[in-house]
């Protein structure tokens, strides 16, 4: 038998140490689980932060329910507290390295440099937003719903159409004033409000005929706010893709992608499903306007 020629045996030798480099190469993580490999700018507790050691969490004042409880973000009551703090265990962040800082909504998104690491406070992801801020995975899916005084023309009404001739209000910047706009479309302009205690304030006092919020804050509106006030109906999504909450990052933030994974695992292990039965519970079926 004769020898294998030199290039043969040469090849040989290359396909064996090709296999023992593979062998040994490191194995890819497991799907939504932040890498633990040296430098890995997802290694928990170890993130670039905007204080090193710490997550700065931002949200608005007042902290409203069923989002926040009594006010106080940092005591882990409410459904976005409770995220919020689900979402910094992921990242390594015990809940005394989480600091909180007030930022008012609109500013949450607007243009420039943030303070904060993210911020949570029912800030819709859009497409119009993302050119100002980075989001991550959704963590809520939203319908807006109208809420009116018990009796009054508003709150008898059964579809979008008997919509346009009433008086409605929202918050500035916000997906309930696009429904207002965009959807209902009515016959005179929307009543615009800093705030959602304003919008309250307004339907409590008869400035308008119904405001737009999104579905659990119209049940706690209706339920221990504004007690004579009463849910008219949500309405369909629009388009193919659910509106949803996203946390707020600075424009082409490190942390984006890391967020988004601890988003994303919580969503698949169940831990945002059982956090919105905890604290949702109440938000259920309202009638649909079409």
């Amino acid at each position: 038998m004769h020898p294998a020629p030199r290039a043969l045996r040469r090849a040989a030798v290359a396909v064996v140490l090709l296999a023992a480099a593979v062998s040994c190469a490191p194995q890819p993580e497991e799907p939504g689980e932040p890498s633990s490999s040296a430098g890995s700018t997802c290694e928990k507790g170890e993130l670039a932060t905007r204080t090193s050691g710490k997550l700065t969490i931002a949200t608005d004042e007042p902290a409203y329910e069923p989002w926040f409880k009594d006010g106080k973000p940092a005591n882990g009551k409410g459904f976005e507290s409770a995220v919020a703090y689900a979402v910094a265990d992921r990242l390594g962040y015990a809940k005394d390295k989480v600091a909180w800082q007030t930022v008012p909504f609109n500013k949450a998104f607007a243009p420039g440099e943030k303070t904060f690491d993210f911020d949570i406070n029912q800030v819709s992801i859009s497409e119009e937003r993302k050119k100002a801020v980075d989001f991550s995975s959704g963590y809520y899916d939203v319908r807006q719903a109208v809420v009116a005084l018990k009796g009054s023309k508003a709150a008898r009404a059964k579809s979008i159409a008997e919509l346009k001739g009433v008086k409605l209000g929202a918050q500035v910047g916000t997906t309930s004033l696009d429904y207002i706009d965009d959807v209902v479309r009515p016959a005179q302009p929307a009543a615009v409000y800093g705030k959602n205690d304003q919008a309250k304030s307004a339907l409590k006092n008869g400035q308008v005929d119904a405001i737009v919020v999104d579905l659990p804050t119209a049940f706690y509106i209706t339920g221990a706010e504004v007690t004579d006030a009463t849910i008219v109906g949500q309405f369909e999504q629009q388009g193919g893709t659910p509106e949803q909450f996203g946390l707020v990052l600075d424009k082409g933030s490190a942390l984006t992608s890391c967020v988004s994974r601890a988003v994303d695992t919580l969503r698949e292990d169940g831990t945002l499903a059982k956090i919105e039965q905890q604290w949702l519970s109440d938000a259920v079926d309202a009638p649909v306007l079409k």
